[in-house]
């Protein structure tokens, strides 16, 4: 009998075109191996729609908030629909990067040094000495994120606007100059490790991500063998040290600069990692032998309850 797969898509947060993208692909891909599928746009009645699909298995392709947070994960651990994905209680802590940052860290994970500062705060004036990175506790996909450059004056004055959409808490992170390193774990395996090239001197924002051309990855990346295995190892850990299931992807800074620290640490890790064509997992997927349709099929045949 052939497996129904309900592909969960959309959603309700700021990456919803993002999630639809997701969605669509790996909805595809699925199809094409033999999985019968239903598209799911989740919005605040997806516990009755499940219900009336029962589907064999939920592939997860939200991203953000109630999908990325534990909230989905809870519906279908109610309804004990089989799911991708990391669990509740590991989505809910890597959904909140402050205390993601705490389990890490307690686990011997490094982090960047920072603070937690509501948002009119972090507007008044500087809560770290520039160079310095804002970022929404609650939110992906770079949506909310400032860099404060050396020499600037005054705090970005976006975060005290009144349709400010991302949260009232803000992490607040010295900058870490050097290179943007990505690593993905699969199951127990950690993949090769990206390095993510931004053109001009950029960073890693929204465009970069999403946008064909927005950035290059370097993969394998260009790291001496020793600080490539501390990569991976560190992926590993910190996909352990949050409880993390399936397919996650952590994301670090390496400051290799002239002069520079040495420092490499983690700077967040993504439960519910892209599929799109410019996503980084299913790269280093295909780097490791699985084609896309190998890779979902990977993630259904993982799936579970109780994660």
């Amino acid at each position: 009998m052939t497996a129904h797969v309900a592909v969960l898509m959309g959603g309700l947060s700021s990456e919803r075109p993002i999630s639809l993208r997701s969605g669509e692909a790996s909805a595809k891909a699925l199809e094409a191996e033999g999985y019968r599928v239903t598209r799911v746009d989740v919005g605040r009645d997806v516990a009755q729609v499940l219900e009336a699909l029962r589907p064999d298995v939920a592939f997860n392709a939200l991203h953000g908030r109630f999908g990325e947070d534990g909230c989905i994960q809870g519906v279908l651990e109610i309804l004990r629909i089989p799911y991708t994905h990391s669990g509740l209680l590991a989505s809910a802590l890597a959904g909140k990067k402050d205390i993601a940052k705490a389990v890490m860290a307690a686990a011997g994970v490094p982090v960047p040094e920072g603070c937690v500062v509501h948002r009119l705060e972090a507007a008044k004036e500087h809560v770290l000495k520039p160079p310095y990175v804002l970022k929404p506790v609650s939110e992906g996909s770079s949506f909310g994120v400032f860099i404060v450059k050396d020499g600037r004056s005054h705090p970005p004055q976006e975060m005290a606007a009144t349709d400010w959409a991302h949260g009232d808490m803000m992490l607040a992170e010295q900058f870490i100059d050097g290179r943007e390193l990505t690593c993905a774990v699969m199951g127990e395996r950690a993949l090769d490790v990206i390095e993510i090239l931004v053109p001009d001197g950029g960073w890693y924002d929204y465009h970069a991500k999403y946008a064909k051309g927005g950035s290059k990855h370097v993969l394998p990346a260009n790291l001496k063998q020793n600080i490539y295995q501390e990569v991976q190892q560190l992926a590993l850990e910190a996909h352990r040290a949050l409880g993390c299931r399936g397919v996650s992807r952590a994301d670090f800074r390496y400051d290799d600069s002239p002069g520079g620290t040495g420092d490499l640490v983690v700077l967040e890790v993504n439960t519910q990692p892209g599929m799109t064509e410019t996503s980084l997992v299913p790269e280093m997927a295909a780097h490791a032998g699985y084609s896309f349709g190998g890779l979902v099929r990977w993630m259904v045949e993982d799936a579970s309850c109780d994660r």
